[in-house]
């Protein structure tokens, strides 16, 4: 969480994790990331087809289009999102039912800023290799050399047809955040660095150091709903203690499952 979060809408909460609908950056006329995350939710007291949970640990909210987002984005939807806390993992099934009488496209990201210790002491694995979309480049497409992700500058990207788990290895915490995903092809990745956290009224000037967005995300190719159709995406964050022997979790470890 920033530590100059303005809470007060509708201003997006600057920290734990922004629901990007129906538009993710500024890949579409409407306000950046859309205008899901600035809006209150309800709770949602008919989750079908999703079994109720009946469990404390759980809740079910509602987003339904209104008549002030119609002028700006015409099309009716119910977007619906379970989340479901337990003992280090937290779980997020995001719902989009299109309620319109036509087709409608739309791009999602659930933005999760983790915390981490340092954030020049911080790799990401499982993303080696993969293509990716620069948006400090005008979006140019570049592919991934590195063997791991580390940090030493502003990063903004979205890489393109991820695997269904990533590890976010936090050195210092001896911490490892595994993210694992469904219905969400791609992956951005977003730390504003020194120059651009001064810039943004809503972030503290140090708050770069101890933050890192990993996102989940369906955006090179935005998702298509006839009507009554719906889209579901997955995500799931866990934590992982990470001892270190030789100064470095074996990545293959996290990525693949410790036998």
């Amino acid at each position: 969480m920033s530590s100059k979060a303005i809470w007060k809408p509708p201003k997006a909460i600057r920290g734990g994790i922004s629901v990007c609908f129906p538009q993710f950056g500024n890949l579409g006329s409407l306000e950046r990331h859309g205008f899901a995350r600035n809006k209150l939710w309800s709770l949602d007291n008919d989750p079908s087809p999703l079994p109720p949970t009946n469990n404390q640990s759980s809740v079910d909210l509602i987003l339904k289009s209104t008549e002030e987002d119609l002028k700006t984005w015409p099309r009716s939807f119910e977007l619906r999102l379970r989340i479901t806390l337990s003992a280090s993992k937290l779980s997020l099934i995001a719902r989009v039912r299109n309620t319109d009488n036509k087709p409608f496209s739309f791009t999602f990201a659930l933005r999760n800023y983790l915390s981490v210790s340092d954030i020049s002491e911080v790799r990401v694995e499982g993303l080696e290799t993969l293509d990716y979309l620069d948006n400090l480049m005008h979006r140019e497409r570049f592919t991934e050399q590195a063997d791991a992700i580390t940090f030493d500058g502003e990063v903004d990207r979205v890489y393109l047809s991820t695997p269904s788990k990533i590890a976010i290895i936090d050195h210092e915490k001896k911490r490892t955040f595994v993210m694992r995903k469904d219905g969400m092809p791609d992956a951005a990745m977003w730390n504003p660095w020194d120059r651009k956290a001064k810039a943004l009224p809503d972030m503290g000037d140090e708050d770069y150091k101890s933050m890192l967005c990993v996102d989940s995300a369906s955006v090179e190719t935005p998702v298509v709903l006839k009507p009554f159709e719906e889209w579901k995406g997955y995500q799931e964050l866990s934590t992982v203690s990470s001892s270190y022997c030789s100064g470095q979790l074996d990545p293959r470890r996290v990525l693949y499952g410790f036998q």
